[in-house]
Order: structure tokens, then sequence, then C-alpha cells
């Protein structure tokens, strides 16, 4: 009798859920026809908070933009009331334009004669405090921590004195002059003021009274973005991945050879616990690619290599984290290896499930599923470009083969997704026997209405431009556009609803 039985009568299994009917729900930043796409404008980083209510962006340009959740707001009351009815079954949630800032400019440096690029490679959002809103943002070489909050404007009223009785307007000025004129000589030699009672009427108590004095008002609000540290000068080669602890207090940094730890307090000391540098670098064999801290483990991080392998490892076991505590890796026949054998093979983003139980892996020809309790081999493999293997040899030359494509979860762990070619984003049940297989086409978008735009900004985002409708049917067309991938995607972690970015656009899908 298996664990499930209960007085010999065997359990039945539990079907897998249902496959989701995706939706079309909103997009920002689209082009009109025959608009060319700006490089600065192609967005590089996507990342939803922890509570789904916020929403960053990053672009190559070096610009973070923000969007809020407003559907909740504009019919009241927090999300999880909004949860016991029947509004989030029927109503697709709704994000607005919230605000955005330049995070990195373009840098050079002269000691390596090398141009930094501003491009936002990752994004990271961290606790929230007082209402301000904190997140962490990276381009090749310099790491930022900034602080979003609203700020009431401050404004200067009532400059002046009573207009009747002010100086500027000439009217006690030119009463002063006439009480000197009205000054005339008596017959006894004494001076007598013939406008002192009018002089006493001006000066009196009342008129004082009459004097207001300058008053700051702050009726308005604006979001301010500042700057609260920058951690820089500690890698040496380009970084791929940051990673928030769930301590609240820690992030990790990863370049291909190094991963360091960071206080998020203190900006010029980390600590290197990683390091896969050789003594000779011609004995270099593999780079890290991505890494990432456990949700609730602030002990325990993963991290990726080119060569397709995942180690755990604990900190707990030393400060230099040299040796793995597992390693996640499937290892291909001998008779099925090829020159692409290792470049496919090359992890391009890593992220752990809510409740840390399961590691998503995406590389050039699939999506893995691994336990983290099972290291003999992944649970599920979903091939994703399996098609695309006919023609490695023209993805070679192009460069395609080396795109970087990263992955997401549901919150439930039920579901996970991935991009590809032509815009396309793939969805798939993680679920035991699950056949859940979706694909759909990120800016296929027909009978779109145009809805206002937000006012221009100084920082110009193609972001500011929005579009919403309702549902969509994919066509048929399997022609792949190797010019046009969805690489950026995000799933929001209480609700089944993604966020993708194809070029400058971002496209948010529900079910």
């Amino acid at each position: 009798m298996t664990g499930g039985d209960v007085a010999g009568v065997k359990s039945v299994p539990a079907s897998p859920p249902a496959p989701l009917d995706w939706k079309f729900s909103q997009v920002f930043g689209e082009r009109t026809a025959g608009e060319e796409v700006q490089e600065v404008d192609i967005i590089s980083a996507i990342e939803f908070d922890r509570s789904g209510d916020h929403l960053a962006t990053g672009d190559r340009g070096g610009r973070v933009v923000l969007f809020e959740r407003t559907d909740t707001k504009e019919h009241g009351g927090s999300r999880k009331d909004l949860e016991k009815t029947d509004y989030p079954r029927t109503r697709h949630p709704e994000f607005r334009y919230k605000t955005e800032f330049q995070s990195h400019e373009p840098e050079f440096d002269y000691l390596k004669s090398l141009e930094i690029e501003e491009k936002i490679n990752k994004i990271r959002w961290c606790q929230t405090a007082s209402g301000a809103l904190f997140l962490l943002s990276t381009n090749d070489k310099t790491i930022k921590y900034w602080k979003v909050q609203e700020k009431k404007i401050k404004k200067v009223a009532d400059l002046n004195v009573d207009p009747l009785k002010a100086v500027g307007n000439g009217s006690i000025a030119s009463s002063s002059i006439s009480s000197v004129n009205n000054l005339s000589n008596t017959a006894n030699g004494e001076y007598k003021d013939k406008s002192s009672t009018s002089l006493n009427k001006d000066f009196s108590a009342g008129a004082i009274q009459s004097l207001r004095l300058p008053v700051v008002t702050s009726n308005e609000t604006s979001l301010v973005a500042r700057c609260r540290r920058v951690y820089a000068h500690a890698h040496d080669y380009h970084i791929n991945s940051i990673s928030n602890n769930s301590d609240g207090e820690t992030f990790i940094s990863a370049d291909d050879l190094r991963i360091n730890l960071w206080n998020l307090e203190i900006s010029n000391q980390s600590f290197n616990i990683v390091d896969v540098k050789p003594a000779n670098m011609e004995d270099l064999t593999e780079v890290i690619t991505s890494a990432e801290f456990h949700p609730t483990h602030c002990n325990t991080l993963a991290y990726s290599s080119s060569k397709g392998s995942i180690r755990l490892i604990d900190q707990r076991q030393s400060a230099l984290c040299d040796r793995h505590s597992k390693l996640f890796e499937e290892h291909e026949s001998p008779g099925s290896r090829s020159f692409f054998t290792e470049i496919i093979a090359s992890i391009s983003d890593i992220k752990f499930a809510r409740d840390g139980r399961y590691i998503l892996s995406r590389d050039y020809m699939t999506l893995k599923l691994w336990d983290i309790n099972m290291d003999s081999g992944p649970v599920s493999t979903f091939q994703v470009h399996e098609y695309l293997r006919p023609r490695l040899c023209d993805l070679y030359e192009n460069d395609s083969i080396f795109d970087k494509f990263e992955c997401c979860l549901s919150g439930d762990g039920k579901r996970v997704a991935t991009g590809s070619y032509s815009n396309l984003f793939c969805v798939f049940g993680s679920s035991p026997n699950s056949t859940e297989d979706t694909t759909l086409e990120a800016s296929k978008n027909p009978m779109r209405r145009q809805v206002q735009q937000t006012p221009a900004r100084s920082l110009s985002s193609s972001l500011t431009r929005v579009v919403r409708r309702g549902g969509e049917s994919l066509g048929n067309d399997t022609t792949l556009d190797f010019t046009t991938k969805l690489l950026h995607l995000a799933w929001h972690p209480t609700e089944n609803s993604i966020a993708c970015a194809a070029a400058n656009s971002l496209y948010m899908y529900y079910a």
C-alpha cells in the first residue's frame, strides 16, 4: 500500500490542471507602422516585485522604467479582498506607467581602454519600507541601489504684504512722502505734523496684522528616484547576475569567473565567495552564466555554467565556496556529440521555484526542471528549439546560437515559460502528466485601439506609449524571424500573468 492509500483503497493521482487560455492585456511602447527601433530603447531586463503590484524594466540606454498596477486601486480594497470576489477572474490585471530614471551612463575605463555600456543587465527588487520602493540595477561593471518614493513639491505662496499696503505698490511709501510735505513751520518755531493722524492710522496695530509672511505649501507630489549606494570596482568581467538574499540585508553579484557577496549598507567592500578562475587562464573550461539565491534559505545559492551544469552551494560550509554541495547536470551520449554540443548546452538563465524545491534552467534548446533533492537528472525537459537542430550551422554563422533566453515559473510552480524567435513565447505545464504546451506571439495583436498617451518625459522612453485591447487568436505562420527574439520575460508572483519584452515593447498577457 502506498502512502496515499487509505484502508486498502488505492489513491488516484491528481489530474494535471487544464491548459490556460491566454489573452492579450496591454502593450507599452509599441512601434507605429514603419517606425524604426532605436537601440537605446530595446528592453534588456524585466522584473516583478514580490507583491506583483510593481513592474520594472531596464533598457540598453541605461534607463529604468517602473509600472504600477491600477485595477486593484480603482476598484478599492486590497488584492486579497478582491481575490475573495469574482473580480480577478472577470477582469485582467492592468498596469500604468509610473516613472522612469536614468540608472547608468556610458563610461570609459582608461586603465583598460574599455568602453562600459550603460545597458541594464539585471534588475532586482528589494524590500519596501515606509511606502518607498527599493531596487538594484546593474550594467556590466557597476551595481546601484535605488530608492523611489513620493515627495511633496513645496511651493512658496503669499510672498508679500497686503497689496494695498505693500511698499512695492507705492502706498506706504507715498503716504510717508506726503507726510513730509505736510509738515509746516508754526509760528512758535515748532514743527507740527499735519498728517500724524494718518501716519498713526497707517502704522496702527490693525495695519501690521495685514502683513502676511511667506507660506510654504505642498499640495502636489512627485516621484523622486535617488541613488542610495553604488557598488563598483569589484568585477573584472561583465556582471551577468544579481540576486537578493531572503535575509533582506545581502545580495550577490556574479560575473564570468567570480561571485561576490555584498551587504546592502556597505558599498566599498564585498566578499568573494565563488572563484572559478584557474591559475593559468589557458586551463579555463567553463564560466559562470547565472546565479541566484534560494528564496527562503539565506545560506544557499545556485549558479549555472557554460557546460550545462548547476551547482548548489552552502555558505555554512566555508567562507570560499570552492566546493559545491550538489551538482546537477545531464550527460549527453558520446555518439551524439558535435561541434555545437557545448555551445547549445550553455545555461543562459536559472530560476528557483517560489518554494525553493525546484530549479528551472534554460539552455539554447530546452527548458529543464530540476528537483534539488534529486541530482541524477532533470525531472522534466521541455523542448523549445529542437526543430532548429538541423539549422545549427546557420545559427552559428549569424551568431543567433549565442542568444541568451530567460525563463520563469508561475507562483504555484505548475507552469514554466520561456521565449523564442519571431517574438514567440512558450508556456508548458510542469505538473506530472501535463500536456500543456502553448505558444503565443507577443507582437501579433490585431484589432487594437489606441488610448491616451502618457505625457512626454525628459528621458523620452518609448515605454510611455500604451495600447490595450481584449483577447486574440494567433495565426499558424511558423516561419521564424531570427532578427526578432523574445529574450526577457517575467511571471507575476501570485497570478497567471506574464510580462514579456520584444525589442522596445513590453507586452502583458493574462489567463
